[in-house]
């Protein structure tokens, strides 16, 4: 963004407006906003909030946001810029250890609140049209639901359509997210507070060197594994071609399911 506001995408920023015990105000709201629970969340608990150098540094860390809720829940909250085709796997394997990590030694299954995942995505990323979706355990012809226990949560900013109702919150966080600088959001940080404490926490970071640096930083981390990614796809895809290529298929039925184009063939 130039020497705008920050990316609140990139998940240094990210967990700087929402990860604060500072103002816990808007993690509640975007909880609230995502789960829409019957029971209105009132106060929630934030773990791991100082961010390490070395954490910033570390290009396989994952900068995510943990909390129990008033309601007794327990919440991990990741954002992630690069499809890594493993999300489902890697959301399962962090909420099933979150689900373990509560018995400890006791073995006493009675104490085990509902553990939820929520992945923020700037990608597109599973078949639904919808840019929120969140799943349970059902029964696979009846669709009763087994228990509400566990719950994964995908919001895919890029889903996110013009004609989405701004009055849902999730919408409007969801459209700060997409672009704080936008005109929908200076409506909606007009009338909504929480919106507005975020852009100001935006526009603090924004304005502080220090936190530029660090954003900077872990700006350019994410991009060189957001590069490394695309290299690894892209020479992936012609080594196919270039099988594709030696079996005689034909030329146009290659770039059309491989992506890539005739000169790198």
């Amino acid at each position: 963004m130039s020497r705008g506001l920050l990316d609140p995408k990139v998940d240094f920023v990210f967990k700087n407006i929402f990860g604060t015990e500072k103002d816990p105000k808007r993690l509640i709201s975007f909880l609230n906003a995502t789960l829409k629970p019957k029971k209105k969340i009132v106060s929630v608990v934030i773990k791991g909030t100082d961010i390490a150098k070395q954490f910033v540094e570390d290009k396989y860390s994952r900068m995510d946001i943990k909390a129990t809720t008033s309601n007794n829940e327990i919440i991990n909250i990741e954002i992630q810029l690069k499809d890594e085709k493993n999300m489902i796997k890697r959301s399962m394997y962090y909420l099933s250890k979150m689900y373990e990590e509560q018995l400890g030694n006791a073995q006493d299954y009675s104490i085990i609140e509902k553990t939820i995942c929520i992945n923020i995505l700037n990608f597109k990323y599973l078949k639904t049209e919808k840019f929120h979706t969140a799943y349970r355990m059902k029964e696979v012809e009846t669709h009763e639901e087994l228990t509400d226990v566990i719950e994964m949560h995908f919001i895919e900013i890029p889903k996110l359509k013009d004609s989405d109702d701004e009055k849902d919150m999730l919408v409007a966080w969801t459209e700060f997210l997409k672009n704080p600088e936008s005109e929908k959001v200076r409506h909606l940080e007009m009338d909504i507070e929480e919106i507005r404490s975020a852009k100001d926490e935006l526009i603090r970071m924004s304005n502080d060197e220090k936190e530029r640096e660090i954003y900077d930083m872990r700006s350019k981390i994410l991009k060189d594994r957001i590069s490394a990614l695309n290299s690894a796809e892209r020479n992936k895809a012609i080594e196919i071609a270039r099988k594709m290529k030696i079996n005689g298929i034909d030329m146009k039925l290659i770039l059309d399911m491989t992506g890539i184009s005739e000169d790198d063939i």
